[in-house]
C-alpha cells in the first residue's frame, strides 16, 4: 500500500468513526435523553473534526506548502496564501 492509499484509508476510517458519532448523537435525540448528555456527545465529536481538520492542514503544509517552498516562485506564494486562509477558517470556526 502506497503512503498516499495507507493516508486515504486512514482518513475515511476516522471519517466513518466520526460519522458513526453522528449517527448516535441522533439515536440519543431520537430517544429523549438527557440534553447534557446529547451535548456532550456534540462536543465529542466536533472535537474529532477539529482534530480531523488540524490533521488535514499538517498533510497540506508538509506536502503541498513545503513542495511549492522548495520549488519557488509564485506557486510558492499561493501554497502559502491557500494555508493561511485555510488556518483563518479553522480559527473563525
Amino acid at each position: 500500500m502506497t503512503a498516499d492509499k495507507g493516508r486515504k484509508t486512514r482518513n475515511r476510517q476516522r471519517l466513518n468513526r466520526i460519522e458513526g458519532r453522528v449517527r448516535g448523537i441522533s439515536r440519543i435525540v431520537e430517544d429523549d435523553q438527557y440534553r447534557l448528555d446529547v451535548l456532550t456527545q456534540v462536543s465529542a465529536a466536533t472535537r474529532a473534526l477539529q482534530a480531523f481538520a488540524l490533521e488535514l492542514l499538517d498533510e497540506h503544509m508538509h506536502c503541498c506548502v513545503a513542495d511549492a517552498a522548495a520549488r519557488g516562485g509564485p506557486e510558492a506564494g499561493e501554497k502559502n496564501d491557500e494555508a493561511s486562509a485555510a488556518i483563518a477558517r479553522l480559527v473563525r470556526s
